[in-house]
């Protein structure tokens, strides 16, 4: 037959080997070394990383126990009760003050001039002059004076510096001045109490002191417990006194005022 002529046996060039691609799992050796590296260096890496935790942990877990059991009789015998409260008073407050009262109220204020003689020997009558203002008094303690803090018991006595107040705010558009009493020179004495005024509030807020010391020793004892049991594991353990610079403590209190350095 002619086909065994004409097609002399196609299938010789897929027969021969030497002509054909490489198996399709062959692999190069570079490839399979690179992949192994990878691999073992994503497993060290997270191995390190894992111990680091671990290693760190319990010595973050100490640091902060040992914050957290930090005592207020430890506090007292390093000396570093009274730094860490104004630290404490200074970062909350945002100021050098620790204000604890204000307090509003309509003043009156009243001038007396006793004139002179008038005309020829007849005497001129007596000038009463009166002004009412709302005035703005506010009290603190100053963080930067001294303070001195005691331990005895359980109990925490705060002796902190004297009373002070900012300069009294008046609304000057709020004065009203009336005429009392008499009828010349009535125009010269308002004038003169209208001066005066700056220096009538500030005796005034001096004069209000009393007023407000027992809202400020209430202010103040309960700032120093938040302190204390914010600072302190055993904070809440203690009870605190507050006495100001005129006061002593009762005798029935175990507190000593130790003499200022």
């Amino acid at each position: 037959m002619e086909i065994s002529a004409r097609t002399p046996y196609t299938y010789r060039m897929t027969d021969d080997s030497s002509q054909a691609p490489p198996p399709a799992t062959a692999s190069v050796p570079w490839a399979k070394t690179a992949l192994w590296v990878g691999i073992v260096f994503i497993l060290v890496a997270g191995g390190v990383s894992v111990l680091k935790s671990c290693v760190d942990a319990p010595g973050k877990a100490i640091d902060k126990a040992g914050a957290a059991l930090e005592k207020v009789l430890a506090a007292f015998n390093r000396g570093s009760v009274t730094t860490s409260f104004i630290s404490y008073a200074t970062t909350l407050s945002n100021s050098l003050h620790l204000q604890f009262a204000t307090l509003n109220q309509m003043e009156i204020f009243t001038r007396k001039e006793e004139t002179s003689t008038g005309f020829g020997y007849i005497p001129l009558p007596d000038v009463v002059v009166e002004a009412r203002a709302p005035v703005e008094y506010t009290y603190y303690l100053d963080l930067n004076e001294k303070w001195r803090f005691v331990l005895q018991d359980h109990t925490v006595g705060v002796f902190p510096p004297a009373i002070k107040f900012n300069k009294p705010a008046v609304d000057a558009s709020a004065i009203t001045y009336e005429v009392k009493k008499g009828y010349f020179k009535t125009a010269d004495a308002q004038e003169k109490l209208k001066q005066s005024i700056t220096s009538l509030v500030r005796g005034r807020a001096k004069e209000n002191i009393p007023l407000v010391r027992e809202v400020g020793r209430k202010q103040t004892a309960d700032f120093v417990e938040r302190w204390l049991i914010k600072s302190f594991a055993d904070g809440k353990d203690y009870h605190v006194k507050v006495y100001f610079p005129d006061e002593t403590p009762p005798s029935e209190t175990p507190l000593t005022v130790p003499p200022l350095k």
